[in-house]
């Protein structure tokens, strides 16, 4: 854990002369009038032109998107072990049979595609009202059929689809859906409450928890026995616009292994656009926003819509796939068997819809090529440098954008004991504006390593910025969440918005544009002018947060009230 006492001169006087570079601050080109306060960046030891060469490698359109499971794969698992091997870590995947490790983890997975053009409808008392895939809604499968064949589904609005006790809420009340599509809310009760509702809080305000998040909600479903689930899309609770559903649910969908996929998903999960939604609703002679502000109150009960029913038929090409999470470690010096990691998914979307240029590959160059550049250039800094007391790995997770799915099977078939990891950095995301005077993180992770980085932040003269739009459940949204929620001090770092030239007002427009025009599209491409001096700022931070962590003998911590704290303390007598 770090010193709150160490100042930025003497950590980076520490940190960076084994590397051989000056620990000096880099200084910032002219600015204009409005960006002088500030006459220098901190010292970093990465190099923001090495980034933006690896992320032109990954986003280029012949790694066509990164998809999973396909030859792209291949290419992409190819650089990246090239990177490792060059800069000098030892591998550190699944066990071979002569005792040796290789470089990656084999990660089972179920792969779900729907086939041809899939017929969905409503039925407004017998009358068919046929949807358009994609434009009104998407669907899919999870579970190991051949084809989905629902015909009349009867109806039922059950308000955000929560069933906590421990928070005295139960949108379910015993309704009985078997054969029934549920619908439901997207994010938590409260998110649009104002103040002085007697609801407001108690799912946490605007930081959404994961009873928020659509994960939760299908999951839930298939606890209440629902054939299937629409999940009304409404952007500002959601955080993202339809594109980006429409382009994350038109790809074949993946899982882990499940010995009973049933009993984690309904047959059928769908998104459907809100002004479907509400006219659904008029149909069935209700108002809803009228019954969306009911759903808001713990005495809400679930509203069967009346004379409507639901059908979908499409075949669904159900397989067993292998994909690959990528590990290379530099093993420690007096704690080998003590582990502190940086991480970030390599995949992305791959091939799919085509966009109004005609462009169907989604290069995923901010998302996430920006985060393996970072775990590369992290990686090669570490190598250059003396060993650490403990052993230093670097993760690049597969199928993250399947739903955490290379995290979650590493965290269910850990490599390396969980209880033995002191701390993990997830990297998920590309600063590309240029530096910024704070660094934030993905959600509220109330744990001791946010504290570390908010910490280091000061020492630098710059900030931490706690997460902007924890409605957005960024928290549950990135791969440290698989590791996080099994006690693992686990947390993903961002870059600022409150950028040096331009300030927060600059820094929001544009990650507003991202979200909007390039988010889970062909266009989030790489750039020639791109200012990567941020993302080598932070990256630098996390460098010398994990460093002291893996030089040092404390384990973080989660605070009081967290609900993984008692998970982690369950294993406290592994560590020593």
């Amino acid at each position: 854990m770090i010193r709150r006492t160490i100042t930025c001169a003497t950590l980076s006087a520490l940190l960076l002369a084994p590397l051989g570079l000056p620990a000096l601050a880099l200084a910032l080109p002219a600015a204009d009038a409005t960006t002088t306060d500030v006459a220098a960046l901190p010292a970093t030891p990465i190099d923001p032109a090495r980034l933006s060469a690896h992320v032109k490698v990954l986003a280029d359109d012949s790694f066509e998107g990164r998809g999973p499971a396909t030859r792209a794969e291949v290419k992409t698992l190819d650089y990246i072990i090239g990177q490792m091997k060059e800069t000098g870590l030892a591998p550190g995947g699944d066990l071979q049979a002569n005792g040796t490790r290789s470089w990656t983890q084999a990660v089972a997975l179920a792969r779900f595609e729907v086939k041809g053009s899939p017929k969905l409808a409503f039925s407004d008392h017998g009358h068919r009202l046929p949807l358009k895939f994609g434009d009104d809604v998407v669907a899919h499968t999870l579970v190991p059929v051949t084809s989905v064949a629902i015909r009349h589904a009867p109806l039922v609005f059950v308000g955000y689809g929560v069933k906590a006790p421990e928070r005295g809420w139960d949108d379910f009340k015993g309704v009985d859906l078997k054969g029934k599509i549920a619908v439901v809310l997207i994010n938590d009760p409260d998110f649009e409450t104002p103040p002085g509702h007697p609801t407001t809080g108690k799912f946490d305000g605007k930081a959404m928890t994961y009873y928020g998040r659509w994960t939760y909600k299908y999951e839930e479903a298939a606890r209440q026995g629902a054939v299937g689930m629409l999940i009304v899309h409404e952007t500002a609770p959601a955080a993202y616009g339809w594109a980006t559903v429409k382009n994350s649910n038109s790809a074949p969908q993946f899982d882990v292994i499940r010995p009973n996929p049933s009993a984690a998903h309904p047959l059928l999960e769908a998104w459907l656009q809100r002004d479907q939604a509400v006219a659904l609703f008029k149909r069935a002679g209700l108002d809803f926003d009228a019954e969306k502000a009911k759903a808001q109150y713990a005495s809400f009960k679930p509203v069967p819509l009346k004379g409507q029913s639901f059908s979908a038929a499409y075949q669904v090409a159900a397989s067993t796939i292998e994909s690959h999470n990528v590990i290379g470690v530099l093993p420690g010096t007096a704690a080998p068997d003590e582990y502190v990691f940086y991480s970030a998914h390599w995949d992305h979307l791959g091939i799919g819809l085509p966009d109004a240029k005609g462009d169907r590959i989604y290069n995923g160059a901010v998302d996430n090529a920006g985060g393996i550049a970072s775990l590369l250039e992290l990686a090669r800094v570490y190598a250059q440098a003396p060993r650490t007391r403990r052993t230093v790995g670097f993760i690049a997770w597969t199928a993250e954008e399947k739903g955490l799915l290379g995290s979650e099977y590493y965290a269910s078939h850990p490599v390396y004991p969980l209880a033995k990891t002191a701390g993990v950095f997830n990297r998920d995301g590309l600063s590309t504006l240029g530096p910024a005077r704070d660094i934030s993180t993905s959600g509220n992770g109330h744990l001791s390593l946010q504290d570390d980085i908010a910490a280091m932040a000061v020492s630098e003269g710059r900030r931490f910025t706690p997460d902007a739009v924890p409605e957005a459940g960024h928290f549950f949204r990135s791969d440290h969440f698989s590791l996080a929620k099994r006690g693992v001090p686990a947390i993903s770092v961002n870059g600022g918005v409150d950028l040096y030239q331009g300030g927060e007002a600059a820094g929001r427009a544009a990650e507003r544009d991202y979200v909007v025009h390039r988010y889970h599209q062909p266009a989030d491409e790489w750039q020639a002018d791109w200012d990567l001096r941020g993302q080598a700022i932070d990256d630098g931070l996390i460098y010398k947060v994990g460093r002291a962590l893996a030089d040092g003998t404390a384990w973080p911590t989660w605070q009081d009230g967290s609900e993984f704290k008692t998970i982690r303390d369950k294993t406290s007598d592994q560590r020593h």
